[in-house]
């Protein structure tokens, strides 16, 4: 098969962790005999950079051209002081609406060599931690209108949330859709005891529900579900959360699994196209010290050799391979520890890809 994806490098670490990934699917299209093609859009600080702005018209055609878009990270304090139509993440926002991205999908998954990483109690995670964050990505406070103005109080900012009917069936018959493959149960996470936006939620999630009688559905109130992921995280299948609640919950669910450097995304639409990326940023602090982890985005890549290209025996491979490396004792910088094998982000590539050729 041929696969044309367009890769952004991004900021920061984006450049170490995206090559590694590029080299695991070097491994894969050796393996199983797919041609992998690769444009290089620019997008983020990187952009701004050359061309003055975030996202660049080109980088749009590019995408969208593309099979699949694999991104690594964007942003740093380089950045930080432009104006807010400037910053680099007003390129990443502006990309998932161009490319009609409305799910981010975050799986977060605990390995069994990887228990000693988690900051939760042994008794907290014996039943392991197996669950994926459905984010509706395009809609909610993080688009909606902002500004600031002066008044009878002096300065002040506001933002608005705003969510719609069909944003919201759209995205959950997403989660409920992923629930059937799973544990069938799905947890709607809002704030209903306050937000008006969060009661049209619910309310539009229990008639999508009606669709799915064999699915569980529950809702939750966002500050006790902030408490259940770290005093009974096994108790999640799928969670479905607004724009800024998933992107809160995400990185919480990341870290009670040992690391923010070991958990991919997917940001869909309608139909195979979408984009691939680790949840974590840029980490401008380690940059080409070649330090960083690579595994998110190396089971990024394989989220979209599943979801974009219906590659699942080749997700399957990439997926073993990792789960190979760290059992073997290899460990990057963020999780280290006495006893284990440390390597560079480099390395860890390299020792994935070469599990892909020999599994």
């Amino acid at each position: 098969m041929k696969c044309n994806i367009a890769v952004i490098r991004g900021d920061g670490i984006g450049p170490e962790i995206t090559d590694a990934a590029l080299s695991c699917l070097y491994a894969v299209g050796v393996k199983f005999k797919h041609e992998f093609n690769y444009t290089f859009p620019l997008l983020g600080g990187e952009a701004i950079d050359a061309t003055g702005v975030p996202l660049p018209p080109e980088t749009i055609e590019m995408c969208n051209k593309a099979d699949a878009v694999l991104m690594g990270s964007v942003g740093g304090p380089k950045w930080d002081k432009l104006p807010g139509h400037l910053r680099p993440e007003k390129g990443l926002l502006g990309i998932r609406s161009a490319m009609g991205l409305y799910a981010n999908i975050r799986p977060a998954f605990l390995y069994d060599s990887m228990k000693n990483a988690s900051p939760l109690k042994n008794e907290v995670i014996k039943n392991g931690i197996d669950l994926v964050v459905v984010r509706e990505l395009i809609g909610g406070i993080y688009f909606g209108e902002r500004g600031q103005r002066r008044t009878e109080r002096g300065q002040e900012a506001y933002d608005t949330e705003i969510y719609s009917v069909a944003e919201v069936e759209r995205i959950a018959k997403t989660a409920f859709e992923l629930a059937m493959t799973r544990r069938k149960k799905v947890t709607s996470i809002d704030k209903a005891n306050v937000l008006e936006t969060s009661r049209l939620w619910r309310a539009t999630v229990d008639f999508v529900a009606k669709n799915y009688p064999e699915v569980t559905v529950e809702h939750m109130l966002v500050d006790n579900c902030a408490m259940q992921l770290v005093k009974n995280p096994s108790q999640f299948d799928v969670m479905l959360c607004p724009n800024m609640f998933g992107d809160i919950l995400s990185d919480e669910a990341a870290m009670i699994t040992g690391s923010i450097g070991l958990l991919p995304s997917s940001s869909l639409g309608v139909g195979t196209h979408g984009l691939y990326e680790p949840i974590h940023g840029s980490a401008p602090d380690i940059a080409g010290t070649d330090t960083a982890n690579p595994i998110a985005t190396i089971l990024a890549a394989a989220m979209m050799l599943s979801s974009s290209f219906g590659l699942n025996n080749e997700t399957l491979a990439i997926q073993n391979a990792v789960n190979k490396t760290l059992n073997a004792g290899y460990r990057t910088a963020d999780i280290h520890s006495s006893g284990f094998k440390k390597v560079s982000c480099s390395k860890m590539g390299e020792l994935i890809a070469m599990e892909i050729l020999q599994g």
